[in-house]
This record gives C-alpha cells, structure tokens and sequence, in this order.
C-alpha cells in the first residue's frame, strides 16, 4: 500500500501514531508536510509533494480546510480512479471534496479524535465508498478506534460536536470536578489525581457493561445516599442534560458555518 499524508498535525499525527502501532509498515507511508520536524522512524516526510509518482493507493488530507484551495495543485496529481481519498477537513462536504478531486476512486470524510493514537477513537465515516473501497477505508480504521458510518452526511456536523469536539469537553468536566473538590477543602493536586483516576475507572467501566451508562448511574446511587445527593443536583430542571444540549448544538453549528465557508471558497 502506497499511503500518502498531506498535513501531519495534532489529528493527523495522532492517526499515524494508531496505524503504526496498530502494525502497518512505515514504509508505506510518506508524510507531506513543511512544517514537521521530524517523522516516525521509517516515514518518508517531504516538505512539499513528491514530483513523478503515479497516484497513491491511499490519499489523506489532513491540513487545516482553508488551505484546500490552495492544496488542490498539489495532492491532484496523487489522485487517481484506484486511489481512496480519506479527508478529516471539518466542514469540507462530500460535493466540495468531489468538485476538488472528481479523479478520486473513492472519497471518504473522516472524523476522529486524538485518542486515534491509542486506538481508542470513535471515528465517524461517512462518504461514497462501495465494495472494496468501503472494506478497505475499514481496514485503516481498525487500528484507531470504533468506526461508525453515517446515514447521511447531514449528521457529520453533530458528530463531529460529539465525537471530535467531546473529547475538550470531558477534559473540561475533569477539570471542574477537581476545581470543585479544591474549593470544598481538598488540595488541587490531589483532587486532579483523583478526578483522572475517578474518570479512567468510570469510562473502562462504562465501556466493558452491559449496561448503558443511564443505568450505570442508577446503579452506583443509592436512595437518599451521597450519590443520590449529588445526581439530585445535576438532575433538577435537566440542568445538566440542557447544558450538554447548549455545548453540543454550539460545536454543531460552527462546523456548519465551516462548511458553507468551505463551500464559498471552493
């Protein structure tokens, strides 16, 4: 497999970082991007795109969406009708991605989070792979996490609220769980360190039940005990449910704005 990745950030660093330990070769695969010190033993990283290679088996963008215009001259040549085209440009849609690239095999938006590095992500697909294609883009995402596809690409703008902006808002959760504890009395490193243990616990916990994570709660609280007390307080008048609504219909709404500018600039 001949696997060429535009842009090797935060996500897409996080994502090379899954497919290596997960057990694919790094010679198979050749990093774009000028601003990366340093790759992965075994990566080929160039500072711009390589000059006189047919397409790639596998194309990844993975650089910020403002910079697809300008990107396009440079990946086009490394797409061809067997190449599958992954992208995790938030709110670049499918009809942008094609009028880009309508050489592509095979087009297919990612959304990961950085826990793709541990091979714990939830990555939500969508796009317009089919047969081997679709088996293949499932292939890669094995090594980083869950994948899901979408019924529509309607939903990527809330999952990306959910799955690639959730991740900011647990580690937000954390932290006030701890600044809590702090101004209750407890020193703030010790409550630091037991909010992450708490946290760690809770989700291996949650993610090995057969039961939901609703019922989870249930489980653990007793009537009229600390527990009850305290989802007592995050229950009343839905505050906590309404919060979560608020947070994620945010996040929802910028990626939609993104992808209408996305669309203005294609």
């Amino acid at each position: 497999m001949r696997f060429l990745q535009f842009g090797c950030g935060n996500m897409g660093g996080a994502m090379l970082a899954g497919w290596l330990a997960g057990g694919l070769a790094a010679g198979d695969f050749t990093v774009v991007d000028p601003f990366l010190q340093a790759a992965p033993d075994g990566v080929r990283l160039l500072a711009e795109a390589p000059a006189g290679e047919a397409p790639a088996d596998v194309v990844m963008l993975g650089f910020k969406p403002q910079q697809l215009p300008d990107a396009v001259a440079a990946v086009g040549p490394h797409v061809g009708p067997g190449t599958l085209l992954l992208s995790i440009l938030a709110g670049v849609d499918m009809a942008t991605l094609r009028k880009a690239f309508p050489q592509a095999g095979a087009i297919v938006r990612v959304m990961p989070n950085l826990s793709a590095a541990l091979g714990k992500s939830p990555i939500a697909l969508v796009g317009d792979a089919t047969g081997e294609a679709r088996a293949q883009t499932d292939r890669l995402m094995a090594p980083l996490g869950k994948a899901e596809w979408l019924s529509g690409e309607d939903q990527m703008d809330l999952v990306t609220a959910l799955a690639g902006s959730g991740p900011a808002f647990v580690y937000r959760v954390i932290d006030t769980l701890a600044q809590g504890a702090a101004n209750l009395g407890l020193p703030r490193e010790q409550a630091d360190r037991l909010a992450l243990a708490m946290v760690e616990g809770a989700a291996l916990l949650a993610a090995q039940s057969p039961y939901g994570p609703g019922e989870l709660a249930r489980r653990v609280a007793s009537p009229g005990g600390t527990t009850q007390k305290g989802l007592d307080v995050l229950d009343a008048d839905e505050r906590l449910l309404r919060l979560m609504e608020d947070t994620l219909r945010a996040a929802r709404d910028r990626s939609a704005e993104m992808t209408e500018m996305a669309r203005a600039a294609g």
